[in-house]
């Protein structure tokens, strides 16, 4: 809603940084060093790059807490969806979903995430592009869509200003092309440190796999993202306003993707398009509370805690944090914060700013030694959160973004300062 058509400029990042760069760049050397340490998970990878076990803790922390939120996010989305198509209250299609995705999960694991990804993402292609389609015939073709589009005045161009809460955080004032770009950043740059969305390089077969998987990846994320904020900037042809949020009275911008499908869609295509963000969420969801649970399971009790337990107790374990994780993301969803962009920018800032520098460095950069690798976590966590409660819900977008690129120019510098190599890694798979 805030810029339209320009959010083009944020498939272009997720595409070619966010997709096909990191494919490029990481894909081989992440399974190569992470075969070599003996390493399937992110906080397993910091311990054994830095030998540090203090990394691996706090890493197992930051990605049980911070992504909660971002879970949050997609329940909130998915059930204004069910509100506005098929009229289930929201707290009834918040708990429903909450309940199958912990029956989803509880009863199948791992194997019922990974069975179904490839049906899910036809269902998702399918939709999204149908979705679009629809649309643009329903605001008068592609030449008017166009024509229109750039009469539209975007609110999200206006100047911005961010008044401090923390005496050691200034206030920040700027133009309004600055929060767009740092939501490019933030979606683009982030993956690069997110558990989740790395853990696919730790899984390939071989080498040679990275390349399809590069390709099809690529496409995908071109062919969703493309639809998906195409479609969004499309409310603008339809709303002069942004509608209200029945339960608060409030103008909420999330209301407006919902409201404009059951407006414009056929009823039969919008239950379609239903299915697709369901799917969508499903594989969403469910990646981030195995990751999520297996970072507590495996990282700090199989590792810390009890050394030596049973497959029976840390299966038993994983299953409990799952439970846990849903609940505490159905309590964030039942709180109905702002905006879901905000909850989904937080997650993604302070989790790739935890871990974007000792996580790329680690691989490229040998002289990175233990100093760098915990002191570039802390300042990228640290940034993220200092700057979030100074500046609040406005400056998310733009919190987030430094995160991200404060660990990323620190790092560097602290490892020329130090100059010590005490990487497990030979040098022949980093150099």
């Amino acid at each position: 809603w805030g810029f339209g058509h320009y959010t083009i400029w944020i498939v272009l990042g997720n595409t070619l940084v966010g997709s096909l760069l990191a494919w490029l760049l990481l894909a081989r050397r992440t399974r190569r060093v992470t075969t070599e340490l003996e390493a399937i998970t992110m906080p397993q990878f910091l311990e054994a790059r830095y030998n540090s076990r203090f990394l691996r803790i706090l890493a197992a922390i930051v990605t049980f807490v911070f992504l909660v939120p971002y879970s949050g996010s997609v329940y909130m989305g998915l059930s204004y969806l069910f509100e506005s198509i098929a009229g289930i209250p929201y707290v009834a299609a918040l708990t429903l979903m909450a309940v199958l995705t912990g029956v989803y999960l509880i009863m199948g694991g791992y194997f019922a995430l990974t069975l179904t990804d490839f049906l899910r993402g036809l269902v998702e292609i399918v939709g999204a592009v149908v979705m679009l389609v629809v649309l643009v015939v329903a605001a008068g073709g592609l030449p008017t869509v166009l024509t229109r589009l750039d009469a539209v005045q975007l609110p999200g161009f206006g100047a911005i200003s961010l008044h401090s809460s923390l005496p050691v955080v200034p206030d920040f004032a700027g133009p309004g092309w600055l929060v767009l770009a740092s939501l490019v950043i933030v979606t683009s740059v982030g993956p690069w440190g997110m558990p989740q969305m790395v853990q696919k390089f730790y899984s390939l077969k071989s080498e040679r796999d990275a390349t399809r998987a590069m390709i099809v990846a690529t496409a995908f994320a071109l062919l969703i993202s493309f639809c998906a904020y195409m479609s969004g900037a499309l409310t603008h042809l339809f709303f002069t306003s942004v509608p209200v949020d029945p339960s608060t009275g409030s103008p909420s911008v999330d209301y407006l993707m919902p409201k404009l499908i059951v407006d414009q869609v056929p009823w039969g295509i919008a239950l379609v398009i239903l299915l697709l963000v369901f799917s969508a969420s499903m594989s969403s969801l469910s990646s981030l509370v195995l990751v999520s649970s297996s970072a507590l399971a495996v990282d700090i009790f199989q590792e810390q805690v009890k050394p030596t337990p049973s497959n029976r107790q840390v299966v038993a374990l994983m299953r409990v944090l799952c439970g846990v994780f849903i609940a505490a993301s159905l309590a964030i969803a039942l709180y109905r914060p702002a905006f879901i962009l905000s909850l989904m920018v937080i997650s993604w800032g302070a989790i790739g700013g935890s871990f974007i520098a000792p996580y790329v460095y680690g691989l490229f950069l040998p002289k990175a030694g233990k100093e760098v690798g915990i002191a570039s976590m802390l300042v990228g966590l640290g940034t993220a959160i200092v700057l979030y409660v100074a500046w609040g819900e406005p400056g998310v977008p733009i919190a987030g973004a430094l995160a991200l690129v404060v660990p990323i120019i620190f790092a560097p510098i602290l490892a020329a300062l130090t100059a010590r190599q005490e990487s497990r890694v030979p040098a022949r798979r980093v150099s």
